[in-house]
């Protein structure tokens, strides 16, 4: 059975690990999610209410990581996914994540990316020359990386698939599903 790997970590927005993993194990394909450590991960919630100039933060779900960074073999996955919420604000900084991510982008494989995400693929300094949406309030965060940033619900760029945030979800995994189709399917036709 193929497989995609989620990486993500403590802080990331329940709903940006929750609905890939659920989408992609309907899809077919095993899933496994890794962090800087295999521990129980206790993801948030970000909510838009009235009267806050940015969203507001909630515990949410719990899960726990299947395999920590350091324990990846990336050429065993055909697709990555890196959801967003805080996590990305330091999974970014583990030397393992680089090493991970730079896999999938040399390898030409497919890459789904959203809201918080690029701040650690920028870092990775796979960002540079590609068209990608983000969180909006991460505009600058993208064009300093070098990239265009995109104000879009699924922003294709050759094999990766990014979106704001997860209100997109429905367009993001489509579309995402789509090259997985194409590119990888659950199981040999």
């Amino acid at each position: 059975m193929a497989r995609v790997l989620i990486l993500t970590g403590d802080a990331a927005e329940s709903l940006e690990v929750m609905y890939p993993y659920q989408r992609l194990l309907e899809e077919g394909y095993e899933v496994h999610i890794a962090a800087p450590t295999k521990k129980k991960l206790r993801f948030v919630v970000h909510d838009f209410e009235d009267g806050f100039d940015t969203y507001t933060e909630k515990p949410g779900y719990t899960w726990a990581a299947d395999l920590a960074f350091a324990d990846v073999d990336p050429a065993g996955y055909i697709a990555v996914v890196i959801p967003g919420g805080r996590a990305p604000e330091y999974i970014r900084n583990d030397p393992d994540f680089d090493r991970i991510v730079t896999h999938f982008f040399q390898a030409d494989k497919p890459v789904a990316q959203i809201c918080h995400a690029p701040l650690a693929l920028a870092t990775a300094g796979v960002l540079a020359g590609r068209r990608t949406a983000a969180y909006p309030a991460l505009a600058s965060d993208v064009e300093r990386a070098g990239a265009e940033f995109v104000d879009g619900a699924a922003v294709v760029d050759g094999l990766m698939v990014s979106a704001r945030a997860w209100p997109d979800h429905p367009s993001w995994m489509r579309a995402f599903v789509e090259i997985l189709r194409a590119k990888a399917p659950a199981s040999p036709a």
